[in-house]
């Protein structure tokens, strides 16, 4: 017993020292590491391509964030859709979207505080617990909790911009996605928040897998099911909000779904699934942005258009 209370102490010191140094490796990896790579990179692409589609700074972001959603929406998806929970990402786009309201609300009365999607961020981290709580302290149906988020959260948005909030291209762009509106400090945030995905769930891997497919075994195995089920809504509530300025509010939950819904017609293996989606994401992303700047179309819906193409040839393939 005694080395067990050492062990878990050990543990909890471990943990304890771990996050606050991988979330200051973050910071310094995204404030101060990630700029001179990102101008590197781009530098170098421009001068091998040279071409406008690599060398227009507005496209370089685009490009960036929406490889970035391409890489964590299915990674994150994966488990959502094999629990059957993909309406859980609508449900925190339109929760999220009410974020950016109370942030373009709040940035116009006081503009020193102008930055919608760190509001959208924390009202949608706290949609997802307040989406937690309620599936485990009622009785209902589990979806019911899902509709109410799904349909409040895009009310209070329209609320909120109806009373204090002249409908603009700022609006509109979180609702319908906008390539041209991402700046650089929202880059460095998708980078952050991709970092964040991607190391919990590389952490967090064999629970979310053991809960996604036999919760009554991970119960008797004494996995914390109520803690993991709440960190990979968290995580999508991440997810979502990255995702916000390329894709809209309305279209973002189709890339937590869509590319990991044709990977499944695909492969039978979890682990190559996720590969797989991630694979797909990549591809209707960058063809997405391309044929949308080709044929004029806006950037989301040719994004999950392309994406639902992908969809269509892993039936027939």
């Amino acid at each position: 017993m005694a080395v067990e209370t050492t062990g878990s102490r050990r543990q909890l010191a471990t943990l304890g020292l771990g996050v606050p140094l991988s979330l200051i490796a973050f910071a310094g990896f995204i404030y101060w590491l990630f700029p001179p790579l990102y101008e590197l990179f781009w530098g170098a692409t421009c001068n091998t391509v040279d071409t406008w589609l690599v060398c227009s700074g507005f496209l370089q972001r685009g490009f960036t964030a929406g490889v970035l959603i391409a890489i964590t929406a299915p990674t994150v998806g994966a488990y959502l859709v094999n629990r059957q929970m993909a309406l859980i990402g609508e449900a925190l786009a339109h929760t999220a979207f009410a974020g950016v309201a109370i942030g373009l609300f709040i940035g116009a009365a006081i503009p020193s505080f102008d930055y919608p999607l760190v509001f959208a961020l924390i009202v949608a981290a706290i949609g997802a617990l307040g989406m937690q709580y309620i599936a485990v302290h009622t009785d209902g149906y589990a979806d019911i909790p899902i509709a109410i988020m799904l349909t409040g959260g895009f009310a209070l948005g329209i609320a909120i911009i109806s009373y204090g909030i002249t409908f603009s291209s700022t609006v509109e762009s979180y609702l319908f996605g906008d390539i041209l509106f991402v700046p650089f400090e929202n880059v460095q945030l998708m980078v952050g928040l991709a970092l964040v995905v991607i190391a919990t769930v590389a952490v967090t891997h064999k629970q979310l897998l053991f809960i996604t497919f036999d919760r009554e075994a991970a119960r008797l195995a004494r996995i914390n099911v109520w803690f993991y089920d709440t960190l990979l809504i968290v995580l999508t509530a991440l997810v979502i909000v990255a995702a916000m300025q390329i894709l809209g509010a309305i279209l973002v939950a189709g890339m937590l779904v869509i590319p990991v819904a044709a990977a499944m017609q695909v492969t039978n293996s979890f682990n190559r699934g996720i590969a797989l989606s991630i694979a797909f994401g990549q591809v209707a992303v960058i063809g997405g942005i391309l044929l949308s700047y080709y044929w004029n179309i806006a950037t989301g819906a040719m994004i999950i258009l392309t994406a639902i193409a992908i969809y269509l040839w892993s039936l027939v393939g």
